[in-house]
């Protein structure tokens, strides 16, 4: 199967930047695209960002356009997520998923495989 493995969190100010980082590895042929989601205490999981593998393409959510890029490295089976101007709100819980189907690329029904989740904390 697929393994995803997630690192970059931690804890930041108000305004500060984090880049998050999720490799995988395994049978990581067929990619047809990689997410990143975040589910907040109490609230469900919800789209930040994904990558359609070919054609290649980036889709992100409203609240993160203009703060957050999702870029990959094929060679390494690695996707990063670069987080600029992060606020408060932005504390959760991040997730690293990947798919090898079609979809809008913004619902996590579409991913069928899931990193553990790495920690994102923006104090304000």
């Amino acid at each position: 199967q697929v393994q995803l493995v997630e690192s970059g969190g931690g804890l930041v100010q108000a305004g500060g930047s984090l880049r998050l980082s999720c490799a995988a590895s395994g049978h990581t042929f067929s990619i047809a695209a990689m997410g990143w989601f975040r589910q907040a205490p109490g609230k469900e999981r919800e789209f930040v960002a994904a990558i359609n593998w070919s054609p290649y393409r980036t889709y992100y959510a409203d609240s993160v356009k203009g703060r957050f890029t999702m870029s990959r490295d094929n060679a390494k089976n690695t996707v990063y997520l670069q987080m600029n101007s992060l606020k408060p709100e932005d504390t959760a819980v991040y997730y690293c998923a990947l798919s090898r189907g079609y979809g809008s690329r913004r619902s996590p029904n579409e991913y069928g495989f899931w990193g553990q989740g790495t920690q994102v904390t923006v104090s304000s």
